[in-house]
C-alpha cells in the first residue's frame, strides 16, 4: 500500500525542502489558490507562488472554480506535488465539493502524491472546520451545508498561533474544543509532517 504523506503548515513552506524527495527542477506542482478568491488582496497567494517557484518547481495553476472531478482528475493525473494555498477555510471547502476537488484529492494522496497545505490548505483535511470559524469568515460560502472536514488527518491545524493580540481567541478555541476534536495549534516557523500512519510537528520556517 503507497504511504500517505502530508505537510500542513502555518504560514513558513521551509520544511519543504526535506518533505519533497528529489530534485525540484523536474516536479511539477499543481497549485491550488482557491483559497484567496475572496480576498482583494491576495498577496499572500502571490507570496506562497513565488517562494515555490524559486525552489524550482514547475508551478500548473488549478484553480477549482467551474472544474468537475474529471477536469481535476485530468489536470492532476500526472503531478508529483499537490499544494493548496491559504485563504479563507470556509470558501476553499465549498469549492472542493462544489468541483469534487473532495474526492479527487484522497485518489491523490491514497496513490502516493504528496500533499502541502497552508492554512486554509491545512484546516481543511482535518474533521471538523468550527474551530475556526472566529478566524474566518464563514459568510464567505453561502453554499457550504457542512462543517465537517475531509478527514484525511483525525486532528485540526489551527494556525498563525502565537501572535500576541489574537492569544486570547485561540485560547478559548482550544478550551472549547478540547473534549472534543484534537486541535494543533501551529506557530507560522512551524507544521505537522504526516507520512503513514506516523505524525510529527517539524520547524517549518522560511
Amino acid at each position: 500500500m503507497t504511504t500517505r504523506r502530508l505537510l500542513l503548515a502555518s504560514l513558513g513552506l521551509g520544511r519543504l525542502e526535506q518533505f519533497v524527495e528529489g530534485a525540484f527542477e523536474e516536479k511539477v506542482l499543481a497549485f491550488v489558490p482557491t483559497a484567496g478568491t475572496p480576498y482583494e488582496d491576495q498577496s499572500f497567494v502571490d507570496r506562497d507562488r513565488q517562494i515555490l517557484a524559486k525552489m524550482g518547481f514547475k508551478i500548473r495553476e488549478v484553480p477549482l472554480e467551474g472544474k468537475t472531478a474529471d477536469d481535476l482528475r485530468a489536470e492532476l493525473s500526472d503531478v508529483d506535488v499537490v499544494f493548496v494555498a491559504g485563504g479563507n477555510t470556509f470558501y476553499l471547502m465549498q469549492e472542493m465539493r462544489k468541483s469534487g476537488f473532495d474526492v479527487v484529492l484522497p485518489e491523490c494522496i491514497d496513490r502516493g502524491t504528496p500533499y502541502v497545505g497552508a492554512s486554509a490548505g491545512a484546516v481543511v483535511v482535518g474533521p471538523d472546520l468550527r474551530p475556526v470559524q472566529t478566524l474566518d469568515d464563514p459568510t464567505a460560502a453561502p453554499d457550504l451545508t457542512s462543517m465537517e472536514g475531509l478527514g484525511l488527518v483525525e486532528f485540526v491545524v489551527l494556525p498563525h498561533y502565537g501572535l500576541e493580540k489574537y492569544l486570547p481567541e485561540y485560547e478559548s478555541i482550544i478550551e472549547r474544543y478540547k473534549d472534543e476534536l484534537e486541535i494543533v495549534p501551529l506557530r507560522n516557523d512551524q507544521a505537522v509532517e504526516v507520512i503513514g500512519t506516523s505524525r510529527e510537528s517539524v520547524a517549518s520556517a522560511e
